[in-house]
């Protein structure tokens, strides 16, 4: 779904989708999403031997993680226990139970699941042309706590809130869809392609 959004934003633009480290490497840009559980994401990153390539393009071009993509770029995640990549200094917890309930009292479940409003922390190319309080889609039971402040681009509340997407020199990373997220998330994606950090 995400290389069908993009090639839908980018008609012209090679859409690969791969597992093999020399594609990653000639890439000009990379799209790092993920699906499931953190600890199987990272188990089957490493059988595929590509951590180093995932490493060196987070480092060298134009990079967006997406959902488990993002949390995986972290340092330690309370799912399975299992250190992540370490790009960004923080941990990925789960929704504490005691906070999952509205203000006027009614239970929240988790998975967070649907569309709820991002707050733009920060201003950056990707938000380019979309409102601050848009709404984008969400399908997850943990969310990143960065270590520091200075790289949240995008908040979001659910039962508490929390940092939904994260951003640094070439890095630009979501909790939510962009793909699953209607106009405002194939805007994400096109300010993307387009990016040049």
């Amino acid at each position: 779904s995400v290389s069908k959004a993009i090639e839908h934003v980018a008609p012209n633009a090679e859409v690969v989708v791969t597992s093999e480290s020399a594609v990653i490497d000639r890439a000009a840009r990379v799209v790092f999403p993920g699906q499931g559980a953190m600890p199987d994401c990272m188990r089957e990153m490493d059988a595929r031997d590509l951590r180093a390539a995932v490493l060196r393009a987070a480092t060298q071009k134009p990079f967006l993680g997406i959902c488990i993509g993002l949390q995986m770029l972290f340092d330690r995640s309370e799912e399975g226990d299992v250190a992540g990549l370490g790009v960004f200094q923080g941990a990925v917890r789960r929704f504490p139970d005691a906070a999952m309930h509205t203000a006027d009292g009614l239970r929240l479940k988790v998975p967070h699941m649907g569309w709820n409003e991002v707050a733009q922390v920060l201003s950056h190319p990707l938000w380019n042309g979309i409102e601050d309080g848009a709404r984008f889609y969400f399908v997850h039971s943990y969310y990143v706590e960065p270590a520091t402040a200075g790289s949240i681009v995008g908040s979001t509340n659910y039962g508490i809130p929390f940092t939904c997407a994260v951003a640094r020199s070439n890095i630009f990373a979501t909790q939510f869809h962009p793909e699953k997220s209607h106009q405002s998330g194939l805007r994400l994606l096109e300010n993307f392609v387009a990016w040049n950090p």
